[in-house]
């Protein structure tokens, strides 16, 4: 359900804002929330009646709906290319 290390490094390189950024731009926690939303979207469809899963899936969607949300109201172009990387929204 939880990404790997290295998948979460590799998205947070793709994603990352400046040289700098260890992953605590914006744009990178949302890629890593995207990519943990469809790891456990996958266990929804098999484990239908895990509850404790489907409040934390609910939980990461919000989280990541609010990161766009700002993300769109600082920069729209940056907010359509993020989506656009992430296929989101189609």
């Amino acid at each position: 359900m939880s990404i790997t290390k290295e998948k979460k490094t590799e998205l947070i390189n793709a994603f990352k804002s400046s040289e700098k950024d260890n992953g605590g731009s914006v744009e990178a926690q949302v890629a890593v929330l995207t990519e943990r939303i469809r790891n456990l979207t996958k266990h929804m469809k098999d484990n239908h009646k895990d509850e404790h899963s489907k409040r934390g899936l609910l939980l990461m969607v919000n989280r990541r709906k609010k990161l766009l949300a700002y993300i769109k109201k600082r920069n729209p172009a940056e907010y359509e290319e993020l989506i656009k990387k992430l296929g989101l929204r189609k």
